[in-house]
């Protein structure tokens, strides 16, 4: 059977308002992090709202084949035996990931600095992304490891000691940074990153929930994160987490409430840490109304409710500056930005070229299919929407077929459009949603959005 008699569309047309409360599913970026040093640690951790898509489960079965005991408990949460220090041993098999490159990502940090041997495999996506900005940073601290042409999967890490170093790393990204310190965890003396812009820091917070010896400093234009082991591998303890609800995956029916008239939403338990808050500052520069309600703390983040109400959005110009705070939430930008009034401009972009797809080319070109006026440049997106307010019949003309490229955050932003387009928006596959929002489909639903 061929890939493509293998693809499940979806069509969506344009909706009426959409209303009520929704929880969208656990950070995941948090969820992988969870997983894998709860994993690592002396005793038994519980994990509350756990993302279980596909990539997050990827984790917890990579962590199963190197020791841990994961199981989910009949009220829903997740229990993770750990093996303590030093306690994770040579998986039997390659550990595949799918389309997880944070999974793969981190984790290959982890196993350099474990002393174990591990093979790396992923789907046709993930192996078409770079791995060599992870590699190449754990060989300067005496990583041995063997990739694939281009420094791709699949990946073979083998048994070595490290030794304490202070990287540098070529391109901001947390997933390198945060690779970085897990393998510091198998060595005595300090690991420090020095980055250039400082990028998320859910590892500096949950490896101290944890019980890491952490530190976080700025000197000479750079932001120092250092983990200190004065006496040896660190000695991670169990611990109790909630997760918050991830940002990223609020985004979409965060646009999708501004976008259609007389939407009036609440999203539950949303993350809003600094470093990944950017589409709703973006958004409310743009006209939003989005209203922070219920303020608390989870796992050492900050969450909330948000409450969103239809808004008649303008084009504005994004600065390159935002971008480390919401790269992966372009794509829903991008359709807020096909509805509002003027030209929205979108720089410093370049990671989009190596996410799941090619995030700008793929956004383009689904643009473009449904009559949105766009341009696409090396690391940057302009958007025009059409002249009038939100919602006028024909505003945006749809009816256009959008290829994914396995992409889910394209696949979920273009159903996004279709609730505002004159012709249905169909995407050529659904199925890869599940890799990150497996509740996409009944949360739109019981706002009100009927997707087929």
């Amino acid at each position: 059977m061929s890939a493509v008699s293998n693809k499940q569309p979806a069509s969506v047309g344009r909706s009426a308002a959409l209303t009520g409360h929704a929880r969208v599913p656990g950070d995941k970026s948090i969820s992988h992090r969870a997983l894998i040093l709860a994993s690592l640690a002396t005793g038994t951790s519980r994990i509350c709202g756990l993302l279980e898509g596909d990539d997050v489960l990827a984790t917890a079965n990579a962590m199963r084949a190197m020791g841990a005991h994961i199981e989910k408990q009949e009220n829903g949460d997740w229990q993770v035996i750990g093996v303590g220090p030093m306690g994770l041993t040579s998986p039997a098999a390659p550990l595949d990931f799918g389309n997880a490159g944070t999974g793969v990502r981190l984790v290959m940090g982890l196993v350099a600095g474990a002393g174990i041997d591990a093979e790396f495999t992923g789907d046709a996506s993930l192996s078409s992304r770079p791995m060599g900005r992870v590699l190449d940073p754990l060989r300067q601290m005496g990583a041995q490891a063997d990739a694939a042409d281009g420094g791709r999967l699949p990946v073979h890490i083998k048994a070595a000691p490290l030794m304490p170093a202070s990287i540098t790393p070529d391109i901001a990204s947390a997933q390198v940074k945060s690779a970085i310190l897990l393998a510091g965890l198998g060595i005595a003396g300090d690991i420090c990153v020095r980055e250039k812009i400082a990028t998320r820091g859910h590892s500096e917070t949950m490896l101290e929930l944890f019980g890491a010896n952490v530190s976080v400093t700025e000197a000479d234009g750079f932001h120092n994160v250092t983990l200190h082991n004065p006496t040896g591998p660190s000695r991670l303890t169990a611990v109790d987490l909630n997760v918050p609800g991830d940002p990223s995956s609020a985004a979409f029916p965060m646009i999708a409430a501004l976008s259609v008239p007389g939407s009036d939403v609440v999203l539950e338990n949303i993350m809003l840490n600094r470093q990944r808050d950017g589409l709703m500052r973006v958004l409310r520069d743009m006209g939003a109304t989005i209203e922070v309600m219920n303020e608390r703390h989870a796992s050492g983040e900050t969450c909330a409710d948000l409450r969103v109400k239809y808004s008649a959005l303008h084009g504005i110009d994004v600065s390159a500056d935002i971008a480390p705070d919401m790269i992966d939430e372009f794509p829903a930008l991008a359709i807020a930005a096909a509805g509002a009034q003027g030209t929205t401009h979108m720089a410093g972009l370049a990671e989009l070229r190596v996410k799941e797809s090619d995030r700008l080319a793929a956004m383009e070109a689904g643009l473009k299919s449904n009559g949105v006026s766009v341009e696409a440049g090396a690391d940057w997106l302009r958007v025009t929407g059409a002249p009038g307010a939100n919602g006028i019949t024909g505003r945006i003309a749809g009816g256009g077929m959008v290829e994914t490229h396995h992409d889910h955050r394209i696949a979920m932003a273009f159903l996004c459009l279709g609730l505002v387009a004159d012709h249905p928006v169909t995407v050529d596959d659904r199925a890869m949603i599940a890799t990150s929002f497996p509740e996409f489909f009944d949360l739109m639903a019981g706002l009100g959005a009927q997707i087929d």
